[in-house]
C-alpha cells in the first residue's frame, strides 16, 4: 500500500440526462504504483475517461460522483475544495488529453501557454523563459527557441502532442493521466510519442495512468492494465499475463479483434482478372514555385491497378499523398499528368453523361462518417437520395424494401430509417456509410480512412461486412489506410506511400514478410512490433 502513488476505491459516476440516468462507472477499484504504468483498457462508452475525469476533479454537470474514493499520495482529493484541487492540478497531477488541437488555445503562442503553467502556479522566481524553451527542447520540438513564438495550427499533428505533453509536465507532476494521448496520430508517430512519454516518466520517477482503447498501446507502454466494460472493471493484472491468458469473454474478444494476428488471408482475385482500374504515372503538386518555396509535390509519379474482385491497399502516414490520390482516382480532382482509367476509358475524358455512370460505379466511404451525412436527413433520404440523383437505377415502388434490405445487409435495423445520425454510435454510421454505398451497387468501393476511428472489435466487425460484401456482391475496394495490421487483414496487394512516391508495392504477404525500403519497415515496426525498424536515410 505504501508504494500505491494512486488509489481509486469503488468509485461510482453516473449523468443524468433528463431522460434517465446513466451510471457510467460503476463501483470501480484500481491502484497506480509510483514508477509504474497502468492502462485502463476499454471501448467507447466503457468508463475509461470519465474515470479519469473523475481523478482530475473534471466531472462536471449533468454528471456526478455518487460513492467512492480517490488518494493521491495517502490524502482523499475526491471532494477536494477548489482552492485545493487548482493546486493539485498542474503539480500534482497533469493531463494529455486526446485531441491537441482542442487543447492548445488557437490565439496564444505555444511557448505562452508552456509559460502559463509556471505563472499560474507563482514560479516566478525561475527564468520562465528558458524554462519554456528547455521544456520544449526537452519533447523534440526542433529548434524551439526559434519556435517558441509560434501559434498550434503551424506546428505537426505529432509536435502539438509534444507540446501538450512539455505543459504536463512543467510543474514536474507526480502522475500523468493521459486520455488516448496518440489515436489521432500516425503509427510511427504514435510510437515516437509512447517512447517520449516512457522517457519522461524515467527522468521525472512519475507513475502514468493511460486510458486508451488500442491493444498495441497497452503492450508498448504500460505494466499493468485494467480491462473496462460497461463502466465495470472485468479483468487486471499485468500485461503480459492478460494477453497471455485473458480470464474475461470480453478480454478476448478484444484480443481475437486485433488484425494482423493469424496467417495473411488467401487473395480474392485471380492474377488474370480483369483489370478495372489502371492509374499511370500519376503527378499533382499544389502551389506555385518560386524561388524561396518550391511547389508541394502531393504524388509525384504514382501508378496503380485493381483487379475485379480485389482488394487493393494504399498505406503511408499524413502527408503521403494518399488521399490526393483517392480523390484522382474519384475524378474530384484532377492529375496535373498521368491518366486514369477504369475498364480501359480515361475518366477525365468522359462525357456528363459518362461521368454520371463513373459515379455510381465507383462509390466512396469516408473517413467520417458523421461528417458526411446531413445532420438534418433521416436514414431514408440519406440512403435514397442516391436514387433521385442517378434515375433509373431503381424503380421508387421498390425503394422501401431495398432500403429495409440493406439495412439488413449492414447489420442495422429497418426500423431505424426515421433516425437521424447523431442517434447512432460511431460503428453504426459507419455501417450506415457501407450501406449508402450499396445503393448504387458499385464495382468499386474506396475505403479512404474508413476505419481509423473505430475501436478495435468495431474494426473487425466493419473488416468482415466488407469481406462478405466483396464476396456477395463481386466489389473490388482500395483501401487507403495508415495500419498495416488492417491492410494486411484486409488486402490482396499493397502500394506504400512516402512523400508523394510509390516506394514499394507487391502481394501482401511478400511485401509484410520481406519488406525491402527502410519506410515499409519503419512502418512495420510501428504497426506490428515483432518487426524491427530501419533508420530513414
Amino acid at each position: 500500500m505504501a508504494d500505491n502513488l494512486l488509489e481509486v476505491r469503488n468509485l461510482s459516476v453516473e449523468f443524468n440526462l433528463g431522460r434517465g440516468i446513466l451510471r457510467a462507472v460503476s463501483d470501480v477499484s484500481y491502484d497506480v504504483r509510483r514508477g509504474e504504468t497502468l492502462a485502463v483498457l476499454g471501448e467507447s462508452g466503457s468508463g475509461k475517461s470519465v474515470s479519469s475525469l473523475a481523478i482530475m476533479g473534471l466531472v462536471d454537470t449533468p454528471g456526478r460522483i455518487t460513492a467512492g474514493s480517490i488518494k493521491l499520495d495517502g490524502e482523499e482529493i475526491i471532494f477536494a475544495r477548489p482552492s485545493r484541487r487548482r493546486q493539485i492540478n498542474g503539480q500534482s497531477i497533469s493531463m494529455v488529453f486526446q485531441d491537441p488541437l482542442a487543447a492548445l488555445n488557437p490565439v496564444f503562442s505555444v511557448g505562452w501557454q508552456v509559460a502559463e503553467a509556471f505563472r499560474i502556479h507563482g514560479r516566478r522566481n525561475i527564468d520562465v523563459v528558458e524554462q519554456t524553451v528547455a521544456l520544449l527542447d526537452r519533447v523534440g520540438i526542433p529548434d524551439a527557441r526559434r519556435r517558441v513564438n509560434d501559434y498550434p495550427h503551424q506546428f505537426s499533428g505529432g509536435q502539438r502532442q509534444r507540446i501538450v505533453i512539455a505543459i504536463a509536465l512543467a510543474l514536474g507532476p507526480k502522475l500523468l493521466v493521459a486520455d488516448e494521448p496518440t489515436s489521432a496520430l500516425d503509427v510511427t508517430v504514435q510510437a515516437e510519442i509512447l517512447k517520449l512519454l516512457k522517457q519522461m516518466q524515467a527522468e521525472y520517477g512519475m507513475g502514468m495512468l493511460v486510458i486508451t482503447h488500442d491493444l498495441s498501446v497497452v503492450t508498448e507502454i504500460a505494466d499493468r492494465v485494467a480491462v473496462m466494460l460497461d463502466g465495470k472493471i472485468v479483468e487486471t493484472g499485468t500485461v503480459a499475463d492478460v494477453f497471455a491468458a485473458p480470464q474475461h469473454p470480453y478480454t478476448r474478444r478484444l484480443l481475437d479483434s486485433m488484425p494482423g494476428r493469424g496467417a495473411v488471408p488467401t487473395p480474392h482475385a485471380a492474377s488474370n482478372a480483369e483489370l478495372l482500374v489502371e492509374a499511370r504515372d500519376l503527378h499533382k503538386s499544389y502551389g506555385v514555385s518560386v524561388a524561396s518555396r518550391p511547389a508541394v509535390k502531393a504524388v509525384d509519379g504514382v501508378s496503380l491497378s485493381l483487379r475485379a474482385g480485389e482488394s487493393v491497399g494504399i498505406v503511408g502516414e499524413s502527408g503521403s499523398g494518399k488521399s490526393t490520390l483517392s480523390r484522382m482516382l474519384l475524378a474530384i480532382e484532377k492529375p496535373d499528368t498521368g491518366t486514369v482509367t477504369m475498364r480501359g476509358r480515361d475518366i477525365f475524358a468522359q462525357s456528363k453523361n459518362e461521368k454520371l455512370a463513373f459515379r455510381r460505379r465507383m462509390q466512396v466511404i469516408f473517413q467520417d462518417p458523421g461528417a458526411s451525412f446531413n445532420p438534418y436527413a433521416k436514414v431514408w433520404d440519406i440512403l435514397t437520395e442516391p436514387w433521385v440523383v442517378h434515375k433509373g437505377v431503381l424503380p421508387k415502388a421498390q425503394w422501401a424494401d431495398e432500403v429495409a434490405r440493406l439495412l439488413e445487409t449492414v447489420g442495422l435495423s429497418p426500423s431505424h430509417v426515421n433516425r437521424y445520425p447523431h442517434q447512432f454510435s460511431g460503428g453504426q454510421r459507419q455501417r450506415l456509410a457501407i450501406a449508402r454505398a450499396l445503393t448504387l451497387r458499385p464495382e468499386v468501393i474506396v475505403c479512404d480512412e474508413a476505419l481509423s476511428a473505430l475501436d478495435v472489435s468495431l474494426r473487425a466487425q466493419i473488416l468482415a461486412l466488407l469481406k462478405s460484401l466483396g464476396q456477395k456482391f463481386g466489389i473490388s475496394y482500395i483501401f487507403i489506410a495508415h495500419d498495416l495490421a488492417m491492410v494486411r487483414e484486409f488486402c490482396d496487394r499493397v502500394y506504400v506511400m512516402y512523400r508523394g512516391k510509390v516506394v514499394e508495392q507487391g502481394d501482401v504477404e511478400t511485401v509484410f514478410e520481406h519488406p525491402q525500403h527502410p519506410y515499409t519497415q519503419r512502418l512495420l515496426e510501428a504497426s506490428m512490433p515483432q518487426f524491427q525498424p530501419v533508420p530513414l536515410k
